[in-house]
C-alpha cells in the first residue's frame, strides 16, 4: 500500500469529461483517501445518451475491481436514475456479486444523505430543463420520499458549468420560496460549480442542501470508516450524521 492511500483507495467513474468537479472532491476528501479515476464521456445528457452510457460504466467498473481498489463509485446520477429506482438497485447487486467490493451510485448515496439528515420532503433542483427532471423525481418517490418539485435550469448540458455560484444560488432560492415545507434541497449533479454556497442557501433558507460532491464524500468516509468532519460545505460533512 502506497503512503497516500493509507486509509483507502476509491475507484470513482466519472460520467462526463467536465473538469472541476474531481478537483473538488479531492479537496475535501480526508488525507490519505486516494481516488483513482475513470472517466465516460456524455455530452449531450439525453436520455438515450444516458442510458447508452451503462455499457462504459460497466466496462469502468470491472476495471477498477480488476485494479482491486476498496471501494468503487460510479458517479453521476443520471445515468442510473433513468433505470428507475429499483432497476439500478439490481444492476449494483449483480455488480457487487461479481466484482466483491462495495459500490455505491450516485442516486443510491444522496438517499441515503436525506435519510441521514431526516429529510422526508425535499425541493430538487438541476441542471437538467425538461421532462427529463420528472424521471428524477420519479426515482425518489419510488424510494419513499416526496418531491415538492425537481426544478430544471434552462441551461445546455455542456454549459453548466459557466453557471456562476450566484446563478444558481437565486435560481434555487426561488424555488424553494414557492415551496417552503421542504425539508432540504437537493441539488442534482456537480456540473455547476456550486460547492461555495452550500452554506449560505443553509443558512439563508434554514434546511439542509444535499449537494453530490460534499455526499459522496460523507459516504466515502462512513464506507472506509473514517470519520473527519469538513467545515464549510453543508450540515452533512461538517456533522457525519
Amino acid at each position: 500500500m502506497s503512503f497516500t492511500s493509507w486509509r483507502g483507495v476509491v475507484g470513482l467513474v466519472k460520467p462526463t469529461m467536465r473538469p472541476g468537479n474531481l478537483e473538488e472532491l479531492i479537496k475535501i476528501m480526508p488525507d490519505g483517501v486516494a481516488v483513482l479515476p475513470l472517466y465516460n464521456n456524455i455530452r449531450r445528457g439525453t436520455v438515450d445518451e444516458l442510458k447508452a452510457a451503462l455499457a462504459g460504466f460497466e466496462a469502468k467498473v470491472a476495471e477498477l475491481a480488476e485494479i482491486g481498489v476498496d471501494l468503487i463509485h460510479p458517479s453521476g446520477a443520471p445515468p442510473f436514475m433513468v433505470l428507475g429506482y429499483r432497476g439500478e438497485a439490481e444492476l449494483i447487486r449483480k455488480w457487487e456479486r461479481r466484482h466483491k467490493i462495495p459500490i455505491f451510485t450516485s442516486g443510491t448515496n444522496q438517499i441515503a444523505a436525506l435519510r441521514a439528515l431526516k429529510a422526508r420532503r425535499f425541493l430538487g433542483a438541476s441542471y437538467f430543463p425538461g421532462k427529463i427532471n420528472d424521471t428524477f423525481a420519479r426515482y425518489f418517490v419510488d424510494a419513499g420520499f416526496e418531491v415538492l418539485a425537481m426544478e430544471g435550469m434552462d441551461v445546455a448540458f455542456d454549459q453548466a458549468q459557466n453557471l456562476s455560484a450566484q446563478e444558481v444560488y437565486r435560481f434555487i432560492k426561488q424555488a424553494f420560496l414557492k415551496h417552503r415545507t421542504a425539508e432540504a434541497i437537493y441539488m442534482l449533479g456537480p456540473g455547476w460549480r456550486s460547492m461555495e454556497i452550500i452554506d449560505m442557501l443553509e443558512r439563508d433558507l434554514g434546511v439542509p442542501v444535499v449537494h453530490p460532491t460534499p455526499a459522496s464524500v460523507w459516504e466515502i468516509q462512513k464506507r472506509l470508516t473514517i470519520r473527519q468532519p469538513v467545515a464549510g460545505y453543508g450540515r452533512l460533512l461538517a456533522e457525519l450524521p
